[in-house]
C-alpha cells in the first residue's frame, strides 16, 4: 500500500482549514512539520497551533518534529491526538525513552534521519518503531530539490524492514517529492510519501494527490 501525506508547510497558513479540505478526501494522512528555529533554521507552528490543527483535521495527522528537544516535547503531540509522531535521531539523547513515551500516549512512532545520518544508526531502535523517515532534502525548508543519492539509504531500509521486520514498519520519504521523484522513491522501496509544494502549488491539490498515488504505484 502506498500512502500520500500532503505537507501543510507549503499550504496557505492564513486559511489552513480550507487548504486541508482540498485534500481530505484523497490523501491518507496530513503531514504536520514542527520546526523550532534551533534544530533547523526555520520555525513553523507553536504547540497550541499544532494542537488546533490536529483536533480539527479531517485527516489523521502525521507529526514530524524538527526540534531540538524531542525527548521533552514529543509525547505531548501524541497526547494532543496525533496519529503518529516522528522525531529526529540526531536531536535525541534518549531515543528509546522517547519512543516509549510517544507510544504510551497513544500514537505510532517514527524516527527521522537527516541526509548525512547513516541508516545503521537507527538499528538499535527498529524493533520499537512503526515508521522510518528518510529525508530526501536537508530538513528546514520546503521546495528543495530531491536528493537522488538518498535512494541507496531507502533501499537499505527496505531490505532491513522486509528481512527482519516483516514489512510492518512504514518507510517514508520527505523532500522534493513530485510526480517524477515519487516514482523513483517508490521503486527504491518507500511506501509513504510526503509532498508539500507539489500538492499545494497545484491548481487542484486533491487531483494532484491522486496523480502522485498513481505515479507511486507504477
Amino acid at each position: 500500500m502506498k500512502r500520500i501525506c500532503p505537507s501543510i508547510l507549503n499550504a496557505d497558513h492564513s486559511k489552513l482549514q480550507s487548504e486541508i479540505a482540498k485534500v481530505s478526501e484523497q490523501a491518507d494522512l496530513l503531514h504536520l512539520d514542527i520546526m523550532d528555529g534551533i534544530f533547523v533554521p526555520n520555525s513553523t507552528f507553536a504547540f497550541d497551533e499544532a494542537k488546533n490543527i490536529i483536533s480539527s483535521s479531517a485527516l489523521p495527522v502525521d507529526v514530524h518534529l524538527m526540534i531540538s528537544n524531542p525527548d521533552q516535547d514529543a509525547a505531548k503531540y501524541a497526547e494532543a491526538g496525533a496519529m503518529g509522531v516522528t522525531f529526529h535521531l540526531e536531536a535525541s539523547s534518549k531515543p528509546q525513552e522517547t519512543i516509549e513515551r510517544i507510544r504510551e500516549a497513544g500514537a505510532r512512532v517514527g524516527i527521522a534521519l537527516k541526509p548525512d545520518t547513516a541508516f545503521a544508526q537507527i538499528a538499535p531502535y527498529l524493533e520499537s518503531l512503526d515508521m522510518v523517515l528518510v529525508m530526501t532534502v536537508e530538513p528546514g525548508f520546503g521546495g528543495q530539490s530531491f536528493m537522488r543519492n538518498m535512494m541507496g539509504k531507502v533501499e537499505e531500509a527496505r531490505r532491513e524492514i522486509d528481512e527482519h521486520h516483516l514489512g510492518r514498519i512504514w518507510l517514508q520519504v520527505d523532500g522534493g517529492i513530485n510526480i517524477e521523484t515519487i516514482a523513483t522513491a517508490s521503486k527504491a522501496g518507500a511506501d509513504t510519501f510526503v509532498a508539500g509544494s507539489a500538492v499545494f502549488s497545484a491548481s487542484n491539490p486533491g487531483e494532484m494527490v491522486l496523480k502522485l498515488r498513481a505515479a507511486a504505484e507504477v
